[in-house]
């Protein structure tokens, strides 16, 4: 067969790879005792497949790492930044920042907890912001040997001082693993400050068009590298390859999107903030958050995606009437759909989704798209005019 003078990565469907002979086998599998990233023979593509490896590589460029493993999931990817930290020898406790994904924290308490028995700590935020003198006690107290955080809440949109809270758990021996997804490796690096792991769910802003899941993990380390690979083959957390070409092809308009999608959020934000019928705004830029000033000090190029706000009313029933007729009459224009970093603008209400968390009924989490700002500003404008009852 000829070959193909295409500029593009090929997708490799194979399920198992040709070894030729004997001898070829035997050294495939003895490498594969090493956990190759990139293995001379490829044996099966729960293992590794080149499709995966090339979109891997592309991802550690974006992360500035030394390695990134693909998973089918964020979860998946946290999963084995767990699992892989875990010593069956140890009883040491675990330290989790309580403001993260929902389904983390189901992770937490169904798996780790219910499951495998594990000790777990959680660190709260006070006045929407995390004491780094009550973080420093509680590692002291309780000498964790994981610290698990996520650069920017969800949906308060806390920023975590990661230099600071890398220095502080390193002081005590814990090892550090960030969800990175809100905030990207466009505006904050945590293993430039120190990090062990970093994962993401490449489902949102990596992936960016709302049609592919899938989740990443990454890291400098490469002990850690040799573990994770073990896990994700073992417990067969692959991505597709399939999938992994479409986020290959997807990661070369990263830059270029996420420069708009934090560009119009801050406007959003802005807009908002000075909109009548709008109670709060929550947006790390903003003077006003409570960790604005964490913020401007350790991101670069932005403040995220996402904006929060908080509609005002007389009452829990008349903010929580507002709130659904807002999201009725954006509905042809902004659908409510759950999840973000898409590239169109969507949103979600707190409330029905955290409960007594945060109890606001009126609070909406905007993922601003890409689209042109001032199309998602006029589109809220004339939305909220109409709620004015």
């Amino acid at each position: 067969m000829k070959k193909v003078n295409s500029t593009r990565t090929p997708i490799y469907r194979d399920s198992g790879f040709w070894l030729n002979d004997i001898p070829t086998m035997k050294k495939a599998f003895a490498d594969e005792d090493r956990h190759p990233v990139d293995p001379d023979f490829y044996i099966y593509s729960r293992y590794r497949n080149p499709t995966v490896v090339e979109t891997e590589e592309e991802l550690a460029r974006i992360e500035g790492s030394r390695w990134a493993l693909l998973t089918q999931s964020g979860l998946a990817a946290i999963d084995i930044a767990l699992s892989i930290s875990h010593n069956a020898a140890s009883s040491a406790k675990w330290l989790f920042f309580s403001e993260i994904y929902g389904g983390t924290n189901s992770f937490i308490d169904k798996v780790l907890v219910a499951r495998r028995g594990f000790d777990i700590v959680r660190f709260y935020p006070v006045n929407n912001s995390y004491s780094l003198t009550e973080f420093e006690k509680l590692m002291e107290q309780h000498k964790p040997a994981v610290v698990f955080l996520e650069a920017i809440s969800n949906p308060m949109l806390i920023v975590a001082d990661v230099p600071e809270i890398v220095k502080i758990s390193k002081k005590f021996g814990a090892l550090v693993i960030i969800d990175n997804t809100f905030a990207t490796p466009y505006i904050l690096k945590p293993l430039d400050f120190g990090a062990d792991i970093v994962v993401h769910s490449a489902t949102k802003y990596l992936a960016g068009h709302g049609n592919l899941s899938a989740g990443v993990i990454c890291g400098n380390n490469s002990d850690l590298l040799k573990q994770a690979i073990e896990y994700r083959k073992l417990v067969g957390h692959m991505i597709s390859p399939d999938d992994a070409y479409r986020l290959l092809d997807y990661l070369k308009s990263f830059h270029l999107r996420i420069a708009q999608h934090f560009s119009n959020a801050k406007l959003v934000a802005e807009f908002l903030d000075n909109y009548s019928i709008v109670e709060r705004v929550l947006y790390p830029s903003l003077s006003k958050h409570p960790t604005a000033g964490i913020a401007n000090k350790i991101f670069t190029n932005g403040f995220g995606g996402i904006v929060t706000f908080d509609i005002k009313g007389d009452s829990f029933a008349h903010k929580q009437q507002r709130c659904n007729a807002l999201i009725h009459s954006l509905s042809p224009n902004i659908r409510l759909v759950p999840t973000l970093g898409d590239a169109d603008t969507i949103l979600m209400p707190v409330e029905p989704v955290w409960g007594d968390k945060f109890p606001f009924p009126g609070m909406v989490r905007l993922s601003v798209g890409i689209e042109p700002s001032e199309k998602i500003i006029t589109i809220l404008r004339e939305a909220l005019d109409t709620i004015n009852f």
